[in-house]
């Protein structure tokens, strides 16, 4: 075994130490999916999803059906550090297998938020309590397509978000 020194990075992970606080962030890796979508230039905007509806199966499919997938498979990797944007994503890769205009402008829509987001990470600090608290949530019948319910959880270790 061999001591590296400090840890820079990790995993595509950016890692920086600032006292006893650890920000872990991906803004490499951020900028690397908004080249390969052809987005760097794009206008932030300030949510990663429009509230107003949700996804539906039907529409015209996708011209580039792999660069969909490959796009929708970094952001799966994304939300490590991003999980704002965890729902989102999970939204989008419901239609991997059969992606339509509507899914691609949904996804399109996770790439602007990003190009906001690409100096924010995550902030583990060092805490006292090494509490385990666990929140979720469910919303029944929430897709109107097939009305499966969907659910979403928080594990916090002390004040650090872990899951």
């Amino acid at each position: 075994m061999k001591d590296l020194g400090e840890l820079h990075h990790f995993f595509r992970m950016s890692v920086q130490r600032s006292g006893i606080c650890l920000l872990l962030s991906q803004r490499q890796y951020m900028i690397d999916i908004l080249a390969r979508a052809g987005m760097m230039d794009c206008m932030p905007c300030s949510t990663p999803v429009d509230t107003n509806h949700k996804l539906a199966a039907d529409g015209p499919l996708v011209k580039d059906e792999f660069g969909f997938c490959s796009i929708a498979s970094a952001l799966q990797y994304l939300t490590f550090t991003r999980t704002d944007i965890a729902y989102d994503v999970q939204q989008v890769c419901l239609f991997m297998h059969d992606p339509r205009e509507p899914h691609l402008d949904a996804l399109k829509r996770i790439l602007q938020y990003i190009q906001g987001i690409l100096d924010l990470g995550l902030l583990l600090r060092s805490t006292p309590s090494a509490e385990l608290l666990v929140y979720s949530d469910v919303g029944w019948a929430g897709c109107p397509e097939t009305w499966k319910s969907t659910s979403s959880y928080a594990v916090f270790l002390g004040d650090n978000l872990v899951s």
